[in-house]
């Protein structure tokens, strides 16, 4: 494995380093292809003479970047106090070897479906080990994932808990046992829930979409990135209605999408544009390629949301009926309407059929975990559905968990220093300061 470390960058109250990690893409082939494998290391002015141990991030996705920061804030500002923070680009997002149409492009269908298989939890955990070995020399880290990183967390308890001093988790405890399918019947309920307090919250939305969504069915609309806007396209602003602000960014959208101009009614382009930076689809393609695999094991997603979505026919909007958003659901449809997904939409397929994903955790190991793990459950979460985390919570040995509904499912992004230092205190049996 050959590294490689940059020169020091200051942000504000920040120090930090660039690591770069030639790693295999199979490591059941060492010796075979290789990807690059980025981490920015964090460290706080004052502690740059001091050996503090390493807590990693894993970000939630799956297929985003590891979060970038401007100054020393957030959950960054409580872990700087006592650890070097590592933030790392899980393989094909940020500065890992990206995974894209233009990156995927000299491979056929099979070869892009067989390059993707690698890139689920299994091996952003021993991408993880593998740099935990360099830089640290074999000592123990801390870990904290956020969303999907909380699946990598209970991964990484699962396959290489030696190299684990402490975990964190918020916002991510996944099914250990449950089908996609079993996830979807429960996520589309609590979909169902937020689009109730959605247009409860603002009074004038239900007629703000309706009057939207009867405009672009009529009349074609083309969004800022070349596609055309569909009605099927507005429903999945519903991702962010599950987020900290994420109705507001909403509302304030819909408010201005259509306008009065001398030749009619027309969509607004600053909703055009706007609307775009609100969905990932066409920048983060492993979101919509591989988000249902992180609840495969030995079986195939076979579409699981888009054939769940069949037994809510509410979400199939119709003219003179109230709309929905959806939430975070991946359609087959998504890949003959977004620009970038066009070219994978073979793969697509592929890897909904894949049924040979290997399992991702043994329960019997799980149970018999004695790594200090303290998680935070948001009761109220659209994307992680509570019950199959307190299941999974009683599964796991020497897990301890703080339920609140205080947050929604990214508080961690909003009140980062609070939840973190709650979690330390908790999972340290500390007095809260």
């Amino acid at each position: 494995m050959n590294s490689t470390c940059l020169a020091e960058l200051t942000f504000a109250g920040i120090v930090a380093r660039k690591h770069y990690f030639d790693l295999p893409l199979n490591y059941e082939q060492p010796d075979g292809e290789k990807i690059t494998i980025f981490a920015r290391e964090l460290s706080s002015p004052d502690n740059l003479d001091k050996d503090l141990p390493f807590i990693v991030f894993f970000q939630g996705g799956p297929g985003f970047g590891a979060v970038r920061p401007a100054a020393n804030g957030g959950w960054i500002k409580r872990a700087l106090q006592e650890y070097r923070v590592l933030l790392l680009d899980q393989r094909g997002t940020g500065l890992s070897t990206p995974v894209n149409f233009a990156s995927l492009s000299h491979l056929t269908s099979d070869e892009q479906t067989k390059y993707l298989s690698h890139f689920r939890a299994d091996n952003i955990i021993r991408d993880a080990e593998a740099i935990r070995q360099q830089l640290t020399h074999g000592q123990k880290w801390t870990i904290l994932g956020q969303s999907f990183g909380g699946f990598c967390v209970l991964k990484y308890l699962n396959d290489a808990p030696d190299g684990l001093a402490e975990a964190y988790i918020t916002g991510g405890i996944p099914s250990l046992t449950r089908h996609a399918d079993e996830i979807y019947q429960a996520t589309y309920k609590r979909v169902l829930a937020k689009n109730q307090d959605f247009f409860n919250r603002f009074s004038d939305a239900q007629d703000l979409l309706t009057s939207l969504a009867e405009h672009i069915e009529n009349h074609p609309v083309q969004l800022a990135t070349g596609e055309r806007l569909t009605v099927e396209m507005l429903q999945l602003l519903g991702i962010n209605i599950g987020m900290e602000q994420g109705p507001e960014s909403v509302y304030y959208l819909i408010e201005q999408a259509l306008i009065e101009t001398p030749s009619g009614t027309q969509v607004n382009p600053l909703f055009l544009a706007h609307f775009c930076h609100l969905l990932d689809f066409n920048t983060n393609p492993i979101f919509a390629l591989l988000h249902e695999s992180i609840y495969c094991q030995n079986s195939a997603s076979n579409w699981a949301a888009h054939r769940v979505r069949e037994t809510y026919p509410e979400f199939n909007y119709q003219a003179g009926k109230p709309f929905l958003f959806t939430g975070e659901m991946v359609y087959p449809w998504m890949f003959e309407q977004f620009t970038n997904l066009k070219p994978l939409k073979q793969t697509a397929e592929q890897l909904a059929h894949k049924q040979d994903w290997p399992m991702l955790y043994d329960v019997n190991k799980l149970a018999q975990n004695q790594v200090p793990v303290c998680a935070a459950i948001y009761s109220e979460d659209m994307f992680v559905e509570m019950q199959y985390s307190l299941e999974t919570a009683a599964q796991v040995g020497s897990l301890k968990y703080w339920l609140t509904s205080e947050y929604e499912h990214n508080g961690i992004r909003m009140d980062g220093e609070h939840i973190l230092d709650r979690l330390i205190a908790i999972n340290r049996g500390e007095k809260l300061r």
